[in-house]
């Protein structure tokens, strides 16, 4: 089954590789469906964890008509978030991850089944990454509902009213 767009998902992320042809012939026949691909060159990605991450994408979902690309973990324990290039530098949030310059990133083929890391968001073959402005507003967000789910009110969970009053 062929998925649509997987093939220019495909050819937008090797273009980030040293060598675009053999990273397709390697990642085509690769039992695992995945290659290893640089950060830092067409894209960063940020790192969440799951318990953040899934809801983020949810907000991100309300905001946006599309995120970038997002791909997770087998056991969802990890999102990563597709953001422009330099990101990672300059990105500080406690339990995220980042992925820029020297760094590289295991990527699944997009349209096709793996056994580990999958697409949540395939990429759209045109270069749509979420602007981490507007990533970090929804990781808030999530961030807020999360701590409402686990303590019934957000004004219980951080002892101030909605004014940031005690």
């Amino acid at each position: 089954m062929t998925i649509p767009g997987a093939k220019a998902a495909v050819e937008w992320l090797v273009s980030v590789a040293p060598d675009p042809d053999a990273c397709r012939w390697e990642w085509e026949r690769n039992p695992l469906g995945v290659a290893l691909l640089p950060a830092g060159r067409g894209w960063d990605v940020l790192i969440l964890p799951g318990e953040l991450g899934r809801p983020t994408l949810d907000v991100l979902g309300l905001l946006l008509d599309r995120p970038g690309p997002v791909f997770a973990d087998a056991d969802d324990s990890r999102l990563g978030f597709f953001v422009p290039a330099g990101t990672a530098s300059g990105w500080l949030g406690t339990g995220v991850r980042s992925a820029g310059q020297g760094s590289w990133i295991v990527v699944p083929y997009p349209g096709r089944a793996t056994g580990g890391v999958r697409w949540l968001v395939l990429p759209d073959g045109e270069g749509t990454l979420t602007d981490p402005a507007v990533l970090e507003l929804a990781m808030h967000e999530a961030a807020a509902r999360v701590l409402t789910e686990v303590t019934g009110s957000l004004d219980k969970g951080i002892g101030l009213d909605h004014l940031g009053r005690r």
